[in-house]
């Protein structure tokens, strides 16, 4: 790409960041960024499926009620989403794959890119880049705080230089923009929709994290843990506080009982475990015996042994807290992600295109990240085929730490993660054959 190419290239990335960043939108609820993806890849002529061919719709963990789905796409429509696109979409279903075949055989390569926001509000600080710069969320307690509002105009950016290049494409790409991946609640509607059947090698990444300098790139992201989410209700009875408190059970006690005693949790010898109760609230006045209280916690594990451990323990501990305060506990699973790990062998192919890149600083082979992700089930699939699977870091300073109110990264990454991924996808046919690799090209 000649200079004042790229930099045109650049600028529409980073427009584009700014732009899903000014409206964010939570998982299944991702009408207008979903509905951007979908027209933008139509118009560079990829084939674009969304609705419920891109995602199995009974997949879906952690899907809202219908009445905040409802607000939701009358919001989209006000927004000016194309209501051809909106229709596909109805119920949650905002998932996007574009697909672009080349005339040559050769391999299936997906890229993964994630939309969903995270549910905080986003700083009023002046000094805060996005509100300096006149692109901070619109939405209250709703912001791109975790960088993939970056990682929706990667995947756009990289969707344009890949249809540039079409003449020269072996095999088969999909990019699948997928919704929900906090709470890690979207990945596997997606693998169970087929989307990551017959892949041979699976790419994918994420901005910061662990890598907070601009131009380094990780290869290959180690040590993903297990994770369960629950949302867990609490019933009691409301009485007076005052004139007859013996007539109520208290909810809100159990719940935190509950939480004090999760918290608790034994560690296990096997390997590493986490635990947080991340939201307790319940009650509906200082003088009344809690009626109700509702708990949002998350379990995670090194292992899926390690966190059906922790599942266990936590049931336990719901029900007895709430049989020793009289109450009643109704809890549900809202999101699970997988463990495991990138496939190594793909290192020497990232690094030998990291050098031919000017952007790229510093090259690191592996990173232990301690943390969960909902791409793990989709490397899963793939790696289950006996594809190749990676999730990559591409390295960002950051204003603060993930899911925090004054969140921003380094625009730059953009260009970096999106001209890899490129280089990547155009390097798959030399590579060393992974089994299965050239049953796609040309063919519907």
């Amino acid at each position: 790409m000649e200079r004042m190419g790229r930099e045109r290239w650049l600028d529409s990335m980073v427009l584009c960041r700014r732009d899903i960043h000014a409206h964010p939108e939570p998982g299944w609820l991702e009408y207008r960024t979903a509905a951007l993806v979908a027209s933008r890849l139509s118009a560079l002529g990829y084939t674009v499926t969304t609705g419920k061919r891109a995602c199995k719709s009974e997949a879906r963990m952690g899907v809202p009620g219908a009445e905040t789905i409802r607000q939701h796409e009358e919001r989209a429509l006000r927004d000016g989403v194309d209501p051809a696109w909106l229709e596909q979409m109805k119920g949650g279903h905002t998932a996007v794959v574009g697909v672009l075949r080349g005339a040559k055989p050769g391999p299936v390569v997906a890229l993964r890119f994630d939309m969903d926001c995270v549910e905080v509000g986003e700083s009023e600080e002046a000094g805060h880049p996005p509100r300096q710069l006149r692109f901070a969320s619109d939405r209250p307690g709703l912001m791109h705080a975790c960088g993939h509002d970056g990682h929706t105009a990667i995947g756009l950016g990289a969707a344009e230089l890949i249809a540039e290049r079409a003449g020269e494409l072996a095999g088969e790409i999909r990019l699948l923009f997928q919704p929900a991946e906090e709470g890690c609640r979207g990945a596997k509607s997606m693998v169970e929709a087929g989307w990551l059947d017959g892949v041979n090698y699976f790419l994918c990444g994420h901005i910061g994290v662990r890598s907070r300098t601009l131009g380094e790139v990780v290869a290959s992201v180690d040590g993903f843990l297990s994770t369960t989410k629950i949302d867990a209700v609490f019933r009691g009875k409301a009485a007076h506080a005052g004139e007859s408190p013996q007539l109520g059970s208290n909810a809100l006690l159990a719940a935190c009982a509950a939480a004090l005693h999760l918290h608790g949790i034994g560690r296990h010898g096997d390997g590493a475990t986490r635990v947080n109760v991340g939201m307790l609230e319940g009650g509906s006045g200082r003088n009344v015996v809690p009626a109700e209280a509702r708990m949002k916690l998350e379990l995670r594990g090194e292992t899926e042994a390690l966190c059906e451990y922790m599942v266990r323990e936590t049931s336990r501990i719901l029900e007895a807290a709430a049989a020793m305060y009289g109450v009643t506990c109704e809890w549900e699973t809202v999101g699970h992600g997988t463990g495991g790990e990138g496939d190594r062998s793909l290192i020497p192919q990232i690094e030998a295109e990291c050098a031919r890149m000017e952007s790229v600083g510093s090259f690191v082979a592996s990173m232990p990240i301690g943390a969960s992700e909902d791409a793990t089930w989709m490397l899963r699939r793939v790696r289950e085929q006996g594809g190749r699977g990676v999730y990559m870091l591409f390295g960002s300073p950051l204003a603060a730490g993930h899911h925090q109110t004054t969140f921003d990264f380094d625009e730059r990454v953009l260009g970096t993660a999106a001209e890899l991924l490129v280089r990547l996808v155009y390097a798959c046919p030399g590579w060393p054959e992974a089994p299965g690799t050239g049953a796609s090209g040309g063919e519907e």
